[in-house]
C-alpha cells in the first residue's frame, strides 16, 4: 500500500513539476489524510458519537506517536476551518439566539472559572511535580495555544512539557467529551433548529466568497481564530437574513470533520515519545484538575439558569476553540453559545495570562542566572 501510495503521489508531483521537498509534504498530507479517514470511517461505523473527528484524530494521534511524519498543510487547514465556519453559521435561527439574555452572567463565570482552573492546574504541576510557576501558569491555561508559546519561548519556560500538557488536554476532550455526553445523556439526540440542506449552487458561491473575504478581513485584523469566525459570521448573516438557504454538501462537511480531527492528531507528530511519556502524568493530572473546577461552574449555571446543560459543558471544556465549535456542530448543540464563550475564554487568556506571568512568574533574569 505504502509503495501504491508513494507510486502514485510521484506521478502526480512529477507531473505538476513539484519539487523533492514539495512531494515529501504531499506524502505525509496524503497519508494524515488517509489515516484520518480510516480511523473516522471506523468510528462512524461503530456509532461512536462525533465519530468523525474522534476517529480521525485518534488514528492520526497513534500513527503519529508511532513515528509517521504527519501533518495537515495550511491551506488544507483553512479550507477545513472556512467549511466548518459555513456549517456552523448555516444553523442560524431565533431559536439558537434565545439564550443570548444569558450570555453576560455565563460568559463572567467562565472567566472566573478559568482563572481558577488555570491557578488549580498550575499549582498541582509545582506542587505535585516540581515545575517551575512560568511554565506551570502557560500549561495551565486554556486554549490561545499560539499566545502561549510566544510567551514560554519568551520567558524560557519548558515549552515541550508545556506543549505536551496543552496537546493532551485537547486531545482528551475530543476523544471523551462526545462519548461521556452521550451515555449520560446530557447531549440531545436531535434538534429541530438544525438543518443540513444543501444550498443552491450561486447560494454556495455566494457562501464561499462572503466567507473568504470576512475571513481575510479578520485575519488581516488579526481576529483569532479568522478562518473559522470569519466564515461563520458571513454564513450566519446571509443565513439569518434569509438570503441563503441550506449549507455546503454533507459530504463536504464530513471531510471537513475528518480534517479537523486529522490536524489535531498530528499535533503528536511533533513529539518525541521520550518527552511525550516524561509528561504523561502532569498532563493527566493537571488536566483532572482543570476539569474538576470547570465541573463546579458548569454545575453553578445548570442550577441557576434556563442554559441547556450540553450548551454549557461544551462551552466550558477547556479545549481548542476550533475542535470546540466542530463538536457542538456535531453533537447538535447550540454553536453559537460555545463559540461565544470559546471566543471570551481566548480573549481573557489572551490579555490576561502575560500579566499573569509577569506577576507570579519567573522573570528571565531568573532564567539566565
Amino acid at each position: 500500500m505504502k509503495q501504491i501510495t508513494a507510486s502514485i503521489t510521484a506521478s502526480i508531483t512529477a507531473f505538476l513539476g513539484l519539487a523533492p521537498a514539495s512531494r515529501t509534504r504531499m506524502l505525509a498530507a496524503l497519508e494524515t489524510l488517509g489515516i484520518g479517514t480510516a480511523g473516522g470511517i471506523l468510528f462512524l461505523w461503530a456509532n461512536l458519537p462525533g465519530g468523525l473527528i474522534s476517529g480521525a484524530m485518534v488514528a492520526t494521534g497513534i500513527a503519529a506517536i508511532a513515528g509517521r511524519p504527519l501533518s495537515v498543510p495550511p491551506i488544507v487547514t483553512q479550507a477545513v476551518l472556512v467549511v466548518l465556519g459555513i456549517s456552523i453559521g448555516s444553523v442560524v435561527s431565533r431559536q439558537l439566539i434565545q439564550h443570548v439574555s444569558a450570555y453576560p452572567v455565563t460568559i463572567g463565570l467562565l472567566a472566573l472559572a478559568t482563572f481558577c482552573s488555570t491557578f488549580g492546574s498550575s499549582l498541582y504541576l509545582q506542587r505535585m511535580h516540581g515545575w517551575d510557576r512560568t511554565s506551570a501558569f502557560l500549561a495551565g491555561s486554556p486554549g490561545a495555544l499560539s499566545q502561549i508559546t510566544i510567551l514560554a519561548v519568551e520567558r524560557g519556560a519548558d515549552l515541550p512539557a508545556i506543549a505536551v500538557v496543552q496537546t493532551m488536554r485537547v486531545i482528551i476532550l475530543t476523544a471523551a467529551l462526545p462519548l461521556v455526553l452521550a451515555l449520560t445523556g446530557i447531549a440531545p439526540a436531535s434538534s429541530p433548529a438544525l438543518t443540513f440542506a444543501t444550498a443552491s449552487p450561486p447560494q454556495l458561491a455566494l457562501l464561499v466568497v462572503a466567507s473568504l473575504a470576512v475571513a481575510l478581513l479578520l485575519r488581516f485584523l488579526k481576529f483569532p481564530a479568522s478562518w473559522m469566525f470569519g466564515a461563520m459570521i458571513a454564513s450566519s448573516v446571509l443565513h439569518g437574513a434569509g438570503l441563503v438557504d441550506g449549507g455546503v454538501p454533507p459530504w463536504v462537511r464530513s471531510v471537513a470533520l475528518v480534517g479537523i480531527g486529522a490536524l489535531i492528531g498530528s499535533r503528536f507528530a511533533r513529539m518525541r515519545p521520550r518527552v511525550l511519556l516524561g509528561h504523561i502524568n502532569a498532563a493527566l493530572g493537571s488536566f483532572a484538575i482543570a476539569i474538576l473546577i470547570s465541573s463546579v461552574f458548569v454545575a453553578i449555571i445548570a442550577l441557576t439558569t434556563q442554559v441547556r446543560l450540553s450548551d454549557t459543558v461544551v462551552a466550558f471544556a477547556p479545549g481548542a476553540m476550533d475542535a470546540m465549535l466542530a463538536l457542538a456542530l456535531t453533537l447538535h448543540i447550540d454553536p453559537i453559545f460555545v463559540g461565544a464563550h470559546h471566543l471570551s475564554r481566548f480573549v481573557f487568556v489572551t490579555i490576561a495570562t502575560p500579566g499573569i506571568v509577569h506577576l507570579f512568574g519567573r522573570t528571565q533574569d531568573d532564567v539566565d542566572d
